[in-house]
């Protein structure tokens, strides 16, 4: 699955740019290579045929030459030593133009770019899907769970290589920090999502993207943990709708497996 980079999404679009304006210079010099080869075809051709005539030919032998179609008009000793030259330099600016497609082919950047524009029409069709930022241990089985109930789930995730796991899990994925680049909302597309779930294991990144998440969407559900009462407290205010108490629920989780079998208690609540 392709994956989507924020970080280089500027800087795909500064290059293709900057190649673009390559290309353009290369079609001028071969236009400028035209133009120069037909001058000097008609200054070298001795006949006494109109001008209008002698441009024609010229230009159509310099056309011949720059794309070795080979259908020249017969041409004088002074002229087939003008070709010679013209010749060179069209090899030169041949050989040129191919190391630069090559180059423009296989440079990293323009993959990254192919890459977004292939991601960004998956992403335009997404609705009512859940983000769950980071692929740890955690948000790795929150996206499985999800998957296993078929829901569409998009990861975004800031390191190179837990992003390319979660692709390689087949999880729709957005490389990019969340909890500094508010771009990354934008192509998650958090306005038509129906929920958030913050995986990530840093306090204080929980609260930035809490805060964010919400402010670009104040309906969206937002799961995130919490290391204690205050934390929790902190992350409502900020705008989380669901805050889990990890040590309570594994707590809770042991009890109910050591006390439920034993006296058929089906659950105890926790706080």
């Amino acid at each position: 699955m392709p994956i989507y980079h924020i970080a280089y999404t500027r800087r795909a679009q500064q290059d293709t740019h900057k190649r673009r304006i390559q290309l353009l210079r290369l079609i001028s010099l071969f236009a400028v290579t035209l133009l120069i080869t037909g001058l000097g075809l008609v200054l070298l051709d001795p006949t006494h045929d109109p001008w209008l005539l002698k441009s024609f030919n010229a230009l159509w032998n310099a056309t011949n030459l720059v794309t070795t179609l080979g259908d020249f008009t017969p041409f004088t000793n002074a002229q087939k030593i003008f070709m010679i030259g013209a010749s060179f330099t069209i090899m030169v600016l041949g050989g040129y133009a191919v190391s630069q497609t090559i180059n423009w082919l296989t440079n990293n950047l323009a993959a990254i770019n192919r890459e977004n524009r292939l991601m960004s029409r998956t992403l335009e069709d997404l609705n009512q899907h859940i983000i769950v930022i980071g692929y740890s241990p955690l948000g790795r089985l929150v996206a499985q769970m999800l998957n296993k109930n078929n829901q569409a789930v998009v990861i975004i995730e800031k390191r190179d290589d837990l992003a390319n796991q979660a692709s390689e899990q087949g999880h729709l994925v957005i490389l990019g920090d969340a909890g500094v680049d508010d771009e990354v909302f934008t192509h998650a597309r958090i306005d038509q999502a129906q929920a958030l779930v913050v995986a990530s294991e840093s306090p204080d990144r929980k609260l930035a993207i809490t805060l964010m998440a919400h402010a670009r969407n104040p309906k969206l559900r937002i799961a995130v943990t919490a290391e204690d009462d205050g934390r929790a407290l902190l992350l409502r205010r900020a705008g989380a709708t669901d805050v889990v108490m990890a040590e309570d629920m594994i707590a809770l989780t042991l009890v109910n497996h050591l006390i439920a079998p034993k006296f058929g208690i089906n659950a105890i609540e926790t706080r």
